[in-house]
């Protein structure tokens, strides 16, 4: 396995160059298809969120790999190499396995345990699915990863250790109070129609606010999601929701009768500027709370500093989550994830070997074929009856004296350490290395094919 992944996140970064560094939607492909043309690069793969950036990547050099992967951040994130170099974090092969099962289990978020990291993962890998960048080994790692937060969530109280980052930032703006309490029948305006943002939605609808504005630049986005949200036997039905879609041009109006903000969008700059929220304020004595789920933010940050507005952002979820207590259950999970990932390596490391035993057995194949072959030539008078049953005899023969070594040669390939073991046995019977790179090729195929169906 030479799996690398190269990123930043929350937890080595400061917010600032996590938003500089930050990927527009539209270069995630572009990157992932730089990345498998790069030399080093065979299979790519992008986990881009609001706090974490992230190329997991297979790679035949370390060095060319960390190297090539890092530029490729930097070139389509927009920030200098050298400002990136810094933060930076490196994992490679059962230490990359590691990094990303804790981070599918929540180990790694903002919020510990929080769920919304699932969909995250299961969205990069779609994209490396639709880009054809994804081979055996990633699809390989990225569904294991989801089983294995999966796993987490169902066998250990980890959900309780943290919320999504929304309902965590609707609780500081709550600021100590109920979350519902403070939101029944207010009116909120939620910017952007994304995944994020329907979430942030779908929170405040059932939190009971009042009344719901969702602009989006797409309108028809906008307008889909308040129907969700407003359908009978949706959230928002029980208590009549109020609820409509609004163009952007229309934010100005719509910021000056909200009580709640919530914006997440992928835009490249700001959605809200420090003036803009000012005007707002005027005339007004009831103060305006505002979340900003964006990277890089649709908030200016200037807007702490105005009178009347409560801005919470990624920054102060990032200084509030610090202090949050840790469940017991996190342990349990470490546990997990450790047993996972030693499961992983094993049948990376049997996988291994398993082109060779396939060549190793055509060859016996073939070997058997030629004989047979012969014979018939030597005794061209045997009947069909008797060719068959000397066939089965032979095949049989053989069978029996490959049976214990390939078993026995794929457990010890399972074991760390037992990669040379594919080796030892091709340089032993001889095997045509072509031949085993032409089942292994087609291996990376069959196996990328049905990581696919099973997304």
């Amino acid at each position: 396995m030479s799996l690398l992944v190269v990123g930043l996140s929350h937890r080595s970064a400061p917010v600032s160059v996590l938003e500089r560094a930050a990927l527009a939607p539209e270069s995630r492909g572009k990157l992932l298809q730089d990345a498998v043309s790069a030399e080093p690069v065979t299979e790519s793969a992008v986990l881009s969120t609001c706090n974490r950036i992230e190329v997991y990547a297979d790679v035949d050099k370390f060095h060319a790999g960390v190297a090539e992967l890092s530029t490729l951040l930097a070139r389509h994130g927009g920030a200098a190499l050298e400002e990136l170099t810094p933060y930076l974090y490196v994992h490679y092969e059962d230490r990359a396995v590691h990094h990303l099962f804790s981070v599918a289990c929540g180990l790694d978020s903002m919020v510990i345990g929080e769920g919304q990291i699932l969909g995250q993962i299961k969205d990069a890998l779609a994209v490396a699915q639709e880009q054809h960048t994804a081979g055996r080994l990633l699809n390989d790692l990225f569904q294991q990863a989801l089983r294995v937060g999966k796993r987490a969530h169902s066998e250990t109280g980890i959900d309780k250790a943290g919320q999504s980052l929304v309902t965590f930032g609707l609780e500081q703006l709550a600021a100590g109070q109920d979350v519902e309490a403070w939101a029944r029948g207010k009116r909120a305006l939620v910017i952007g129609a994304g995944s994020m943002s329907s979430l942030a939605a779908t929170t405040l609808v059932r939190a009971g606010i009042g009344e719901l504005a969702v602009a989006n630049r797409t309108v028809a986005r906008a307008e889909r999601l308040v129907a969700i949200l407003t359908e009978p036997g949706g959230p928002g039905a029980a208590n009549r929701l109020r609820a409509r879609a609004a163009a952007m041009s229309c934010i100005e109006h719509e910021l000056a009768v909200a009580d709640i903000v919530v914006s997440c969008t992928g835009a490249t700059g700001l959605v809200l500027g420090g003036d803009l929220v000012a005007a707002a304020l005027e005339g007004r004595e009831a103060p305006l709370a505002l979340l900003d789920l964006a990277m890089p933010r649709d908030i200016d940050a200037a807007v702490h500093r105005i009178e009347g507005a409560h801005l919470v952002d990624i920054e102060s979820l990032a200084d509030a989550s610090a202090d949050a207590p840790m469940a017991a259950d996190v342990d349990k999970v470490r546990g997990i994830v450790s047993d996972e990932v030693a499961a992983f390596g094993a049948a990376q490391r049997a996988a291994h070997i398993t082109p060779t035993v396939v060549a190793l057995r055509t060859m016996a194949a073939d070997v058997v074929a030629g004989e047979i072959a012969r014979l018939d030539g030597r005794l061209p008078d045997l009947d069909d009856k008797q060719r068959a049953e000397i066939t089965q005899t032979v095949r049989r023969v053989v069978d029996k004296l490959l049976h214990a070594p390939t078993v026995r040669v794929k457990q010890l390939a399972s074991e760390p350490g037992g990669a040379g073991y594919a080796d030892a046995l091709r340089e032993l019977f001889d095997l045509d290395p072509q031949t085993v790179a032409a089942v292994s090729r087609a291996d990376t195929r069959g196996g990328s094919h049905d990581a696919r169906e099973r997304s």
